[in-house]
């Protein structure tokens, strides 16, 4: 039974096409991000950047050398689409791709962390085994079939990307509308739709439709009698979160992943129609049979864990922040903080106040005071300046406050405790995170 699902022998024609548009689309991303003035805004104008905890070391190229580090990966996505030297592009486009999500997180989006995953994915499996260059230079690696784990494995980590990103929009503020009206509220000058965005009744469609889409499109798409139902409700969804939301490729990686949900013969009659179609269904089991299912299992394991880590940490991820990312917890709050930073120097108790906009960009000025790894970071980071000049300093957030989705703004940071001193928590809450009900509200 094992053997049938996951070793059968199936046509080709769906993987084929979406390397292509993989490919593409993370050419696209890569020069975009060039154009658009992401890569300057995020990577160069900079001081430093707020990286994940721990991936300190990797750090921007400095002068123009991340211009120059986009258009290579971009480069690379060409390759990949074209499929020329695929397993040395694709692994190269993952590691440069999986260096930037890691560098930065100013700039964060749970998309990038998906295109991480899709990107090592694409490492493994047969991509290049017809309309390629690598096929055309080597006519022997070239088929017509893929072993059908190949498409599961895709199905079941959108199942677990949407699924979880359903089951996180229960809750009070996306079932009230309020995180929705507040979302839209800076889309209200957008030509045409602006007011429309505006319409309470738009976000009742935005909020029901957006918890069961998710919900039910993976099972939808899978069952041939809802699957035409299905696709249109994706053109839709994605196409809107593209104009309203602007966020990148995403929304047309997600339809490009379709053509695996579609029978291999269709896709092949509509995009590869001289090509042979393989439907003889051979079971091959691999010698490394054991191994592979192994790696699935312990991805697949770390995949189903990781979004739920928050509920074994204390307080509510809203407010901390604490197993928020790779969690798919998507477009669930919004925040605003406010805080100062006072650092004192322990050898003669002198302090002094810390401007941020002397160090951080406009954009890292809005994050500081919303997030709790930001601020940590960011004290971690006076305290290195400080030592450059043989001044040892201790670091306080004082008169931390945050709002969350719009609520009255509370107390975030504990003044007391030395931030520059004390160490960050992956696993287990952070004590100088205040619990969420400390003190009564403070109007903005």
């Amino acid at each position: 039974m094992l053997d049938r699902l996951l070793f059968r022998r199936i046509d080709n024609a769906p993987l084929i096409i979406f390397r292509v548009l993989f490919g593409v689309l993370c050419a696209l991303e890569s020069y975009g991000a060039i154009i658009t003035g992401w890569v300057r805004r995020t990577l160069v104008e900079p001081r430093f950047t707020f990286s994940f905890i721990g991936f300190e070391w990797l750090q921007p190229l400095p002068g123009n050398g991340m211009y120059v580090y986009f258009f290579v990966m971009g480069t690379f996505g060409v390759l990949i689409a074209l499929g020329y030297k695929y397993r040395f592009s694709i692994i190269a486009f993952t590691l440069m791709w999986t260096a930037v999500y890691l560098m930065q997180k100013t700039s964060y989006n749970n998309h990038y962390y998906l295109l991480i995953l899709v990107s090592g994915f694409m490492v493994f499996f047969p991509a290049n085994r017809y309309f390629s260059l690598d096929a055309k230079r080597n006519p022997s690696i070239k088929k017509i079939s893929m072993p059908s784990w190949v498409k599961w494995a895709v199905v079941l980590q959108l199942f677990i990307v949407y699924t979880y990103a359903s089951i996180a929009k229960m809750y009070g503020d996306w079932l009230d509308f309020g995180i929705i009206k507040i979302l839209m509220q800076d889309k209200a000058n957008y030509p045409i739709i602006g007011d429309l965005l505006q319409q309470p009744w738009v976000h009742k469609a935005v909020g029901v439709f957006g918890i069961l889409f998710d919900l039910l499109v993976v099972p939808a798409l899978l069952w041939k009698p809802t699957r035409k139902i299905a696709l249109i409700a994706s053109i839709f969804f994605h196409l809107f979160n593209s104009i309203v939301f602007q966020i990148g490729i995403f929304p047309y990686l997600s339809l490009a992943f379709i053509v695996f949900f579609f029978e291999p013969e269709t896709i092949r009659n509509i995009f590869f129609k001289k090509k042979s179609f393989y439907n003889e269904g051979n079971i091959e089991v691999p010698s490394y049979k054991n191994s592979l299912l192994a790696a699935l299992g312990l991805y697949f394991l770390i995949q189903l864990m990781l979004p739920v880590r928050h509920h074994f940490i204390a307080d509510d991820v809203l407010w901390t922040e604490e197993g928020h990312r790779l969690s798919w917890r998507m477009m669930l709050r919004s925040r605003s903080g406010k805080i100062q930073f006072k650092v004192r120097n322990n050898e003669t108790g002198k302090t002094e106040w810390i401007n941020t906009k002397d160090y951080l960009t406009p954009k890292q000025n809005r994050r500081i005071g919303a997030y709790p790894d930001f601020i940590w970071q960011f004290a971690q980071y006076l305290k290195k300046e400080y030592a450059k000049k043989g001044i040892p300093v201790s670091v306080y957030a004082l008169n931390a406050k945050v709002s969350v989705n719009g609520k009255p703004y509370r107390a975030f940071i504990d003044p007391q405790i030395d931030l520059a001193n004390t160490a960050w928590d992956h696993l287990r809450h952070n004590a100088f995170i205040l619990p969420s009900s400390v003190d009564d509200p403070v109007q903005n």
